[in-house]
């Protein structure tokens, strides 16, 4: 890619996840399921530099990963476990039980369920990625409390035990052609699924949140140099579930770029049972100012293109992509 060529980058939350571990990685291996079809296409026709994923199940050995990168035609791609999964012993949901899918640190049947990934054209410094999962909720500023009449809910214990990533929260340095740039990536909790203390809705918002802190310097070192936020922050600005003021603070910063993509349904990102809660814009890409953005879109398509019907077998999900430029005096390391 000359200097002076743009650089595409998507995020993209597949919904491959399986129910249980290892299921991924068979149907991939025999070439027949339609899903993995589909989405296999939607990269195809993305044709992105470097894609932030998410709904990809995590195996310790990385082989669904490998595989699905050499299928794709990416030769970089990088994965590290998620909360997904990972139990807790404790109960984290309040429902007097313990074991279940959301007693683990992130909602999962199995460690390792519905994580995210990278596929990328260009190298990816993997001893230099910076992993925030493992950052306690309870550690970060400002942080949302969930209660009930004062009390910590579910339990002291358990609060103290959480951690803020859902899935992950990740800096991951790309090596691209005009110079060095950060991924930052992430998939939030829904703000659903909880009571009246709010649990996943003060979640979701100080997932959203952490990357403002990151930026302030107030969580790690605040990145110097060129960088873009991609991932599913399961939030809509506008409509819908949760505290949109994570969502809309972030937008509105003022050292991103908020883009306004659009595709068919306009700006929104995903096709969830009608009426509620209906189409929602809920995947992000946010290049920082370093960058020009060159074009921008939500792989959308009418209901009369051809890539309709494949692209909504692949996923309710819809890939978001931005082209961006970058001078060589702003490039990274």
């Amino acid at each position: 890619m000359a200097q002076a060529d743009t650089l595409r980058i998507a995020t993209y939350n597949t919904e491959l996840q399986r129910d249980g571990p290892g299921l991924f990685l068979r149907d991939l291996a025999r070439g027949e399921d339609d899903q993995i079809a589909a989405v296999l296409a939607v990269l195809a026709h993305a044709d992105a530099d470097v894609l932030a994923l998410q709904g990809i199940d995590y195996d310790l050995t990385g082989e669904a990963l490998s595989r699905l990168a050499k299928v794709a035609g990416y030769p970089h791609h990088f994965a590290l476990r998620p909360n997904t999964g990972i139990p807790t012993g404790l109960d984290m949901d309040g429902d007097g039980r313990l074991g279940g899918p959301r007693d683990a640190q992130g909602y999962g049947r199995f460690s390792g369920q519905g994580g995210m990934a990278i596929l990328s054209r260009f190298p990816i410094r993997a001893n230099d990625v910076e992993d925030l999962s493992s950052l306690l909720w309870v550690n970060l500023p400002d942080a949302l409390r969930p209660e009930v009449n004062g009390a910590a809910f579910p339990s002291e214990q358990a609060l103290a035990a959480q951690r803020l990533s859902t899935t992950g929260h990740w800096i991951v340095p790309i090596d691209a052609p005009a110079g060095t740039f950060h991924l930052m990536t992430f998939h939030a909790s829904p703000p659903v699924f909880d009571g009246p203390e709010d649990r996943n809705g003060k979640r979701n918002h100080d997932e959203i949140k952490l990357w403002q802190h990151i930026l302030d310097g107030r969580v790690s070192a605040a990145p110097t140099g060129p960088f873009v936020i991609a991932g599913d922050a399961n939030l809509d600005p506008d409509d819908g579930s949760g505290l949109r003021d994570g969502i809309r603070n972030l937008l509105a910063d003022h050292r991103l770029i908020n883009l306004s993509p659009r595709g068919h349904a306009g700006t929104d990102t995903v096709d969830w049972d009608d009426p509620i809660p209906g189409d929602l814009r809920v995947s992000y890409v946010l290049p920082s100012t370093h960058w020009r953005v060159v074009d921008s879109g939500v792989l959308w398509p009418a209901p009369d293109d051809a890539l309709a019907d494949t692209v909504a077998t692949a996923s309710r999900h819809r890939l978001v992509w931005a082209d961006l430029t970058l001078d060589p005096a702003d490039g990274g390391e």
